[in-house]
């Protein structure tokens, strides 16, 4: 079958497109944001990629066109398909019918963490030899791609809340019908489809009807919104992380997390030594461990796991070291995301200088959704400098009431010339953006070797 991908280099997206190609069909796509790492995996997965929405990118003799929730209508080759009665679904229906069919579906949910969570789950099953399937929003480093079929029966999934075609406003995860559901967090974010706190729980509780009576809810014991959509009506049993009094939870060992003891059910089964660091990741890590206990994967062989767990590219990723200089790549892009991202690097490097660098990217921080809490999300920070947003909703202002020092830069170019010279040996240099960010990373590393 051929089909032709509209979006292929979201992260999602081209997960569908490796999954389609090693599904056995003949799979192109168009985009027009082609940046790493998608771009990078979708070139050696072999699949053809095409710059732009041209309708002359799809083939005549095309079977399906498989489209991204990024396209709208008006959009040149959306148009064509719909002008030609070409067949065309979105991403998580395509999913749904060729590939979730008969799989035991472990899906991961929430409003931050489900990438890295995924990730975690997918590799303990793997480590136990289940050789699972899987869908991430990202690269897992010990994987190297963002999806593969795997072996019947288990699929493990990052189940997004965002929404999954301009012609279905459902929630992607409405698809899935996992049988295993990690509710890992739930707060406002992505104001461009949701009004309100409100409208992301409703798709929550119709994600939960979809949960059948012999699977398993694994939440978050301390979030009150995921408390309030499990309240409303749950038909599965349920195993709750991240409490004291939580069947799973943690005792750190190191502040920074990076160590820490599993307890399960009061009793200490081990402990984890792993490269991950903050208390966001220790939650991450008990949800993904429940997980896998559910799908008969021992907790001690979940522990050992994690040990050889080398996280997600653009997940506090070091991008390289210049000087005693460390430059990392982070996806966060939320003010709690931010803020457990910068809290879980401080643990680690004590008292050392933490420079932030921000781009606002998607369009919850773009439109000022969550000014008012940018300030403490930047509190670990000791300099902060961010490229202004499309927007004008008032940073400039915002920024002349922190206690560290700020800039505010239009370009790129002209961020990276002035932060070079100030900075000094024994700096971390946090770069957080949920897009390519100007290639700033290399621009960056690139002006300090050559200063």
């Amino acid at each position: 079958m051929k089909i032709h991908i509209l979006g292929v280099c979201g992260t999602f997206m081209s997960g569908i497109a490796v999954l389609a190609k090693q599904h056995g069909h003949q799979v192109t796509g168009s985009d027009m944001n082609v940046y790493p790492p998608m771009s990078i995996q979708l070139e050696r997965q072999g699949i053809e990629l095409m710059e732009g929405y041209s309708p002359d990118h799809i083939a005549s003799d095309v079977d399906c066109v498989i489209v991204g929730n990024v396209i709208r209508r008006g959009n040149p080759a959306m148009e064509y398909v719909l002008d030609k009665g070409i067949p065309y679904l979105s991403g998580p229906e395509w999913l749904a019918k060729n590939i979730l069919q008969d799989r035991w579906v472990l899906a991961v949910s929430g409003t931050h963490g489900k990438t890295t969570t995924t990730s975690l789950l997918a590799w303990i099953l793997q480590h136990a030899g289940l050789e699972p399937g899987f869908l991430v929003g990202g690269v897992p480093e010990n994987f190297g791609v963002s999806a593969r079929i795997g072996k019947n029966p288990y699929f493990v999934i990052e189940a997004d809340e965002y929404d999954s075609a301009f012609f279905d406003k459902r929630s992607k995860f409405i698809h899935y019908h996992p049988k295993t559901l990690i509710l890992n967090n739930l707060e406002f974010d992505h104001a461009d489809i949701f009004a309100d706190l409100e409208a992301i729980k409703l798709q929550f509780q119709y994600l939960l009807r979809t949960v059948p009576g012999n699977g398993l809810v694994v939440h978050h014991a301390p979030d009150e919104n995921i408390k309030d959509v499990l309240s409303r009506g749950c038909w599965t049993p349920v195993t709750a992380f991240g409490s004291k009094n939580s069947s799973w939870r943690a005792e750190l060992i190191k502040p920074d997390g990076s160590a820490f003891s599993l307890i399960h059910e009061g009793k200490k089964i081990g402990e984890v030594h792993w490269q991950l660091l903050g208390n966001h990741n220790v939650d991450n890590a008990l949800a993904a461990i429940a997980a896998a206990n559910h799908a008969g994967v021992a907790p001690e062989t979940a522990a050992a796991a994690l040990a050889l767990f080398k996280n997600v590219k653009r997940r506090l990723e070091v991008k390289g070291e210049v000087k005693n200089i460390v430059i990392y790549d982070d996806f966060a892009h939320h003010p709690t995301a931010i803020a457990t991202t910068l809290s879980g690097l401080r643990a680690k490097i004590g008292k050392a200088r933490l420079i932030a660098v921000l781009e606002f990217g998607s369009y919850t921080m773009r439109s000022g959704v969550h000014k008012e809490k940018i300030q403490e999300a930047l509190n670990d920070a000791d300099m902060i400098i961010c490229k202004a947003p499309e927007q004008d909703w008032g940073l400039k202002n915002l920024l002349s009431g922190f206690r560290q020092p700020t800039a505010l830069f239009q370009d790129v170019d002209k961020l990276v010339q002035q932060l070079a010279p100030s900075l000094k040996s024994g700096d971390h240099v946090v770069i957080m953006s949920n897009s390519g960010f100007g290639g700033i990373h290399d621009k960056l590393l690139a002006t300090l070797e050559n200063s």
